[in-house]
């Protein structure tokens, strides 16, 4: 089947112009997103033990339309058993095989081929697999065709099985059989690993049998699942294994799915098949037609690898490909290989050293340098490590491994080796993440470190302590705007470490957090915050209402949540602009869109809206999200934190509410209360520092916090415990006493009511009063200062010391500014019967003389004709009734009549009011009448009874019987629940009672007597005499019912005498009394009792809570009681609504500061909660908790200290000898060289010196766990010898290092020629190659300079020899002809400069560019230039950029101005062993910018766009450019003395 059937087969190209397979495409993408959307697969739980039928019913419709399994196609006889069964080619016997392939018996002449002679059908395994016996744990599989595409199988493992996109792939490899590991190294790999999955949300890939790594990789999850909770995160590990090598196989074919397969794991009978293993989440069983073949996965897992690490991480949207790392555990030949070509491709590799084989060959190979990694060197290391299979190695095959094993030491940038001692401070997880950000630093583009690229994995990695560590440096310096985009992947993230790590280190939340950043965050919202349903809805409702289609959330939007949760009485936080920008920024989770906030920020520098307060806009994005410690971390470095603390407690409070689970409503609640306990916690420690701004703090207007105060967010949330603070109280009783000073006794208050003269006495006193008195004092101590301490200092400082004094004492004063006098006898008029405790106490005398003249009335006085008494009384209601009108319209703080109606009635006071009230105007309305007249009067009476009832708000100032009315509110709802019990026993008993003694009663008034009022006044002990029939009176009772006075005769017979069952009454009498009287009234007082113990501990808060209405009700009123207030009630209409004069009572509630003064304050508000959260530290380590495990962990490290110590001296002592050895070493070979100089010049005995031989204990000593630096000096090419032929399928002779030379014998030398005609040429060679029938060589041959810069070179069989050494290839290869193909290139360099010019530095060393070359089939960047054509001057390439009329010029430099830096052998990757590149580098260097200059930039900006780009690029060692040009860079940096 060709590629494009496939293609059309599996519908993972959507482009596709086909009618059918677009509907197929589109039939599936409408599936994935309706199923997708139920959000179904993200919920799914791999310990359920059967899916969900939405589930089932899709995977069965949806796998075996896309994926496909394979089989033989034609039956090829190669075997017959012992029992007779005929086996084909395929491994699969011939019953296997379908009925219509065996009837295409494929000829004996023809070999059976996988590919040809297999198809593709729909695959018909898959489902849910549970292995029987071992865990009730559900994993995953499917069986796919081994050509299937990578992206088919990624959306089978996101979509259908809804795997999260991970951010590291961890591939596992190794040993295939069991082995052995000690018991310390299995442990640390087990630890180290499941710590780097879990903490990385990464995928674990390996072979998925029962055997082998892929068992230790098993049973490390096992342990994982056994110890962690069900809350903590799944860990993903899918096994990629052969279909045809699975035992027990045929129990997971059904094709319509199986949910679940049973699966037996028989290891015993597994013969030459392999188990899967048991702990592993998910499998993928890779089919390619055959049976009993081992490795079929692989080429499909390398693609699957590499198709998941070129996909973006979605987490945060950090805006990275996924990346990879390859774990490798023991292994074998095949191991070798797969790390071999996993470096090849760039993916870095962490080699456990002590597993055993090829990890250990590997890891004692990278303790040398490459030069001593030899031949003998291996092949003793496999006799060591390889004993059993070493007779199998031939001596080609321990080549191939040496020169494998060379280049793999060579790529230090991708190998780590873990080596775990005692000594080893780190864990396998932190091998895996080092070894992954040192890869990326030799992958940076930009001439530096790739700090950016390796923050962002740490932050996808959630890793803060490899940022602090290896990012987080000294060689790093960070701009706030360098950590924005990583500063969102972590707020995202749900990271909070992070967060303080960024925020520790320079970012600026005022330049990071504008709106269009705010508006994105909440695009990100996670599905599963409370607020998240909320904020569509609101969106969809507006789309509803004005007919619009946003898809985005607004800031308006999250503003109108936040006033719901909130509440009306605050002001929008993010008002909806009515002319202004609406970002549209992408959601940042849609992994085909890779644009980021800041990028997106930049390109609307002129829409860049700042945020007034990040900190604040932080936290509360935090909050709706219930990320507590993200939160926390906000509110801790926010300003008017106990505003935030208030409002966190109300939105959460509110949040709580809305969620439906019980236990996530009880953690958001209990997180309310922790930042009500933060409230309290600050505004204590503000109360105790300064009392006079602590109260400021309660009542100033938070324009944060939609312009309300902290008392009021207190009030609104039902913070009971916040109010009944003492700062709080103080507060309040500050405003209770008015400008009366607290410490007035109310008796003396009470006789300044009744006798007002006194209060232009000293009998009572003034806040003002004492103002005066304190700031006399304080001059006083002033003048005493200047007068004692300052008694040497000159006039001009007294007076300075008298005038500060003097200010501080005009400090008391509340205008600041204003020196305090005293109060005039109109002001201490005003002042004192304003007061809210005066008008108190004339209000409840009042009260008590409007009770006194209606009690009068209603006994005395109640005449058909009202008289002026009656009259009077209706006055002094109307007044009340004015009173109420007055608090339920008019009240400035609120706005909105349902909200003002909502709060009137949330006062059960005011509802009793109301009640009595309309009460009343009923019996007033029935007086009037005659026929009326009596009810009237007996209504009023019931009012009298309200009335008096309502007497008790007047008990609640006080602080002893205020919470005894309390708790008697509270029985009253106890007593209300407690009727519905005794209604069901009372009329249950009533009925039966009266359907057994009464016959037919009729009258309604004497069946509620016998049915109700009988049986309730059975509780309080009055028995009924009926029930037994003893005191049977027929002249008692009526016999027909008919005299209304008399109850109906019970059931009796013609003598008279009762016939019903006494027995039976008189037991359901006992039974009744029993449940009533003991029962339910015992209940009852139980009830009475848990209300009042429960009320009785909380009664001081409940009170206190409650006495702030008393407080803010007086406050608010008229001075004059009812019904002198109509006289209030008409000043104030005309004063509000006639003159429109503004209320000023309300401002000491809500006072707005001047904005100095509101900052200062909370600068210290700020202080104040940093001491908070000290002694909160504080107390923490002064718990016994906290000690007991202090005390613990430095035991444990004591414990590991004195485990380390003797293995760390011995490792002291070896690393001494090995040092004194060296130094030995040296000396020899010095005193070895002094003598041989000495016998040259003839001096000496003529004795031979004696030999120095090396120790052989070097060969094995230990050396630290980096792989060593490769020799510094390359003797021979390396590129050249690289094991695959560039741009070809050609794979040359291994040659090992020490084989270069062709004086060194290579009897097992054997490459194969290329171009040839067995081997054609491979790729289409720019200029052609040449005919190289009749070259002369070390000449000029023509026009082509066949001549070295090396000097002569050897001719072999007409063949030209490459001077340097074997290469493992002969021929021409890719290059033009045979020999020395000379090349140029010219390095063209300037200074690097900042915007204003200056040369910028690294160091002390200048910065220096040059102009790159980067074409787009290309990974890297390369010189301007290329091999010489004969007869020319520049390269074609070359040409082909610059015009002639700047080739000219350049032409013109190079030879007036061209430094010649190089000029000889270049090894390059295309070179054989008879025709190599040799190259003339000359450097054309600009010291200032000239017109040559702006002529290359031209070509920069010319060339963006193209195939070639020119740029120009920093001179630096980890710069991608091609590795022969690296050595001629740094030659130019050397010369000029420049940073490299």
């Amino acid at each position: 089947m060709d590629e494009m059937k496939l293609k059309n087969l599996y519908m993972v190209h959507p482009r596709e112009e086909g009618a059918k397979t677009g509907q197929q495409a589109q039939k599936t993408r409408v599936g994935l997103a309706n199923y997708l959307r139920s959000g179904i697969f993200m919920k799914m739980d791999n310990s359920q033990l059967k899916s969900s039928t939405d589930e089932k019913n899709f995977i069965r419709s949806w796998v075996p339309e896309n994926v496909r399994k394979k089989e033989c196609t034609y039956f090829y006889n190669v075997e017959t058993t012992e029992a007779g069964k005929h086996v084909c080619a395929c491994g699969y016997a011939k019953e296997q095989h379908s009925e219509d392939v065996l009837l295409q018996n494929l000829p004996s002449d023809q070999p059976w081929i996988p590919a040809k002679h297999t198809r593709e059908v729909p695959t018909d395994a898959f489902g849910d697999i549970t292995f029987t016996g071992l865990t009730q744990k559900v994993s995953k599989y499917v069986r796919v065709s081994s050509q299937t595409y990578p992206e088919l199988l990624y959306r089978l493992m996101t979509d259908c099985w809804g795997l999260k996109v991970p951010n590291l792939l961890i591939s596992v490899t190794g040993g295939a059989k069991n082995f052995n590991m000690n018991q310390k190294l299995k442990d640390i790999f087990r630890r180290g690993l499941i710590k780097a999955a879990q903490s990385t949300g990464a995928w674990i890939i390996t072979g998925g049998s029962h055997a082998g790594v892929m068992k230790h990789v098993g049973e490390a999850i096992r342990d994982y699942t056994m110890s962690s909770s069900s809350k903590e995160g799944k860990i993903v590990v899918i096994g990629i294994a052969t279909w045809g090598i699975v035992h027990n196989r045929d129990s997971l074919i059904n094709p319509k799915g199986k949910f679940p397969a049973e699966y037996i794991l028989d290891e015993h009978n597994q013969g030459k098949l392999s188990c899967l293993d048991n702990n592993h989440s998910h499998f993928i069983l890779v089919d390619d037609g055959t049976h009993g073949r081992y490795g079929v996965e692989i080429p499909l897992r390398t693609k699957l690898e590499r198709y998941i690490s070129q996909q973006t991480i979605e987490d945060g949207g950090v805006g990275l490909n996924i990346p990879i790392v390859c774990l490798v555990l023991e292994g074998g030949p095949g191991t070798l290989d797969t790390i071999f070509n996993a470096m090849l491709n760039g993916t870095p590799c962490v080699i456990v050293e002590g597993s055993g084989r090829v990890a250990d060959v590997i890891a004692n190979a990278a303790k040398l340098p490459v030069s001593q990694i030899t031949i003998n060197h291996i092949q003793k290391q496999l006799k060591i490590y390889f004993e059993e299979d070493f007779i199998t190695f031939s001596d080609s095959k321990i080549i191939q491994w040496t020169k494998k094993i060379q280049d793999i030491v060579r790529m230090q940038q991708l190998l780590t080796i873990f080596r775990a001692d005692k000594r080893c401070q780190h864990d396998i997880d932190t091998a895996i993440l080092q070894a992954l950000l040192k890869a990326t630093r030799s992958h940076d583009h930009l001439g530096r470190e790739n700090w950016e690229h390796q923050l962002k994995l740490a932050v996808a990695w959630n890793r803060v302590d490899m940022a602090e560590n290896e990012i987080f440096t000294d060689e790093r310096q960070w701009k706030s705007s360098d950590l924005h985009e990583v500063m969102t992947a972590a707020l995202i993230g749900d990271k909070p470490e992070f967060v303080k790590l960024l925020l520790d280190h320079g970012v600026n939340l005022k330049e990071y957090l504008t709106l269009q950043t705010l508006t994105n965050l909440y695009n990100n919202l996670s599905p599963s915050s409370p607020v998240y349903g909320m904020l569509v809805k609101e969106l969809k409702e507006e789309n509803k209402r004005f007919g619009t289609q946003v898809q985005e959330i607004q800031l308006h939007h999250v503003s109108h949540i936040l006033r719901d949760l909130l509440g009306e009485f605050t002001q929008p936080l993010y008002p909806k602009a009515k002319h202004g920008w609406r970002p549209n920024i992408p959601r940042i989770k849609n992994k085909n869109n890779q644009k980021n906030v800041t990028a997106h920020s930049d390109h609307h520098a002129e829409h860049r809206q700042l945020s007034k307060d990040p900190l604040r806009d932080l936290f509360i994005w935090a909050l709706l999200q219930n990320r507590n410690e993200l939160a926390n971390l906000m509110w801790e470095q926010c300003q008017d934190c106990i505003a935030a603390a208030l409002g966190a407690n109300k939105i959460l409070k509110e949040l709580a509410k809305e969620v439906y689970d019980a236990d996530c409503s009880e953690n958001t609640q209990s997180l309310a209360n922790a930042y009500e306990e933060k409230a309290i916690g600050v505004f204590n420690e503000c109360y105790r520092k300064d009392e006079e701004r602590a109260q400021k703090l309660l009542v100033r207007v938070s324009e944060g916090w939609g312009k309300t105060t902290c008392l009021r967010l207190a009030l609104e949330a039902d913070n009971k415990l916040f109010i009944a603070q003492g700062g709080v109280q103080a507060f309040l009783t500050r405003v209770w006493w008015g400008e009366i000073s607290v410490e007035t006794r109310t008796w003396k208050v009470a006789l300044c009511i009744l006798i007002f003269p006194l209060i232009y006495t000293g009998f009572i006193t003034f806040r003002n009063d004492e103002d005066i008195r304190k700031m006399e004092n304080l001059k006083k101590a002033g003048l005493m200062q200047v007068t004692v301490e300052d008694a040497g200092k000159t006039d001009s400082d007294r007076i300075n010391t008298m005038q500060k004094s003097v200010s501080q004492a005009q400090l008391i004063s509340d205008a600041g500014d204003e020196i305090l006098t005293a109060l005039t006898c109109f002001q201490r008029f005003k002042v004192f019967y304003s007061a809210p405790v005066v008008i108190f106490c004339l209000n409840a005398v009042s009260y008590l003389g409007f009770l006194w003249l209606f009690a009068y009335i209603l006994m005395m006085d109640f005449q058909t004709i009202p008289t002026w008494k009656e009259y009077l009384l209706y006055g002094w209601v109307f007044s009340l009734f004015c009173e109420e009108v007055k608090q339920l319209v008019y009240n400035p703080v609120v706005f909105g009549f349902y909200k003002k109606v909502s709060l009137y009635f949330s006062d059960s006071w005011n509802k009793m009011d109301l009640l009595s009230i309309t009460v009343f105007i009923a019996g007033v309305v029935c007086r009037w009448f005659p026929m009326t007249f009596y009810y009237g009067r007996i209504v009023l009476s019931i009012d009298f009874i309200i009335f008096c009832t309502r007497l008790m708000h007047i008990f609640t100032v006080n602080k002893t019987l205020g919470p005894k009315i309390i708790i008697v509110q509270r029985m009253m709802k106890d007593i209300f629940f407690f009727l519905f019990l005794l209604a069901v026993w009372v009329l249950s008993y009533g009925v039966a009672k009266q359907s057994i003694l009464i016959h037919n009663e009729t009258r309604l008034d004497w069946i509620f007597r016998d049915v109700v009022y009988g049986p309730f006044l059975t509780i309080f002990g009055q028995l009924p005499s009926d029930v037994d029939g003893f005191n049977f009176d027929i002249n008692s009772c009526s016999v027909n019912g008919t005299d209304p006075n008399l109850p109906k005769c019970a059931e009796h017979d013609e003598n008279n005498q009762p016939v019903f069952p006494e027995w039976l009454t008189i037991i359901l009498l006992c039974l009744y009394v029993l449940m009533i009287n003991i029962l339910l009234m015992n209940l009852l007082i139980a009830m009475f009792n848990y209300t009042f113990q429960q009320i009785q501990d909380h009664t001081d808060i409940i009170w206190k809570f409650q006495h702030y209405d008393l407080v803010e009700e007086y406050h608010n009123r008229s001075l004059a009681p009812p019904p002198l207030i109509l006289i209030a009630h008409i000043l104030l209409f005309l004063k509000r609504i006639i003159c429109c004069s503004p209320s000023t009572k309300y401002k000491r509630f809500k006072q707005e500061l001047p904005k100095h003064e509101d900052a200062d304050l909370l600068i210290w508000e700020a202080f104040m909660k940093e001491n908070y959260l000290s002694n909160m530290q504080h107390d923490m380590k002064e718990s016994t908790d906290y000690k007991i495990r202090d005390a613990s962990d430095k035991v444990n490290s004591i414990a590991e200290a004195l485990e380390i110590q003797p293995e760390s001296r011995n490792g002291t002592v070896e690393q001494r000898l090995g040092l004194l050895e060296d130094q030995v070493r040296q000396t020899s070979l010095a005193l070895n060289w002094i003598i041989n100089a000495l016998s040259e010049k003839g001096f000496g005995s003529k004795e031979r010196p004696p030999l120095i031989v090396r120790s052989k204990s070097r060969d094995d000593q230990v050396t630290p766990s980096e792989p060593q630096a490769v020799d510094s000096a390359q003797e021979h090419h390396v590129n050249a010898r690289q094991l695959h032929y560039p741009d070809s399928n050609i794979h040359r002779f291994p040659v090992p290092d020490e084989k270069v030379p062709w004086e060194v014998e290579f009897k097992e030398y054997d490459p194969c020629f290329y171009p040839s005609e067995k081997l054609p040429l491979q790729t289409k060679i720019e200029y052609g190659q040449q005919q190289q029938s009749s070259a002369n060589y070390n000449i000029v041959d023509g026009l082509v300079d066949r001549r070295s810069f090396c000097g002569p070179y050897q001719i072999v069989d007409g063949l030209p020899v490459n001077p340097i050494g074997r290469t493992g290839l002969k021929g021409q290869g890719h290059l033009y002809w045979l020999g020395p193909n000379l090349s140029l290139d010219v390095v063209i360099t300037r200074w690097k400069r900042d915007s204003d010019g200056i040369v910028l530095k690294k160091g002390r060393k200048k910065m220096l560019e040059f102009l790159s070359v980067k074409r787009a089939a290309s990974e890297h960047s390369s010189l301007p230039g290329g091999i010489l054509e004969p007869g020319e001057k520049f390269p074609r390439r070359f040409k082909q950029i610059f015009n002639i009329t700047l080739r000219e010029e350049i032409d013109e430099k190079l030879k007036c101005g061209g430094q010649e830096v190089y000029k000889g052998y270049i090894d390059d990757g295309r070179n054989t062993d008879n025709a190599w590149i040799e190259t003339t580098a000359i450097n054309i260097h600009f010291d200032i910018d000239d017109e040559l200059i702006e002529s290359f930039n031209q070509v920069c900006l010319q060339t963006a766009t193209s195939d070639t780009i020119v740029t120009w690029l920093l001179v630096d060692q980890n710069i991608s450019v091609h590795d022969s040009h690296k050595p001629i860079l740094q030659m130019v940096a050397t010369f000029y003395g420049a940073h490299y």
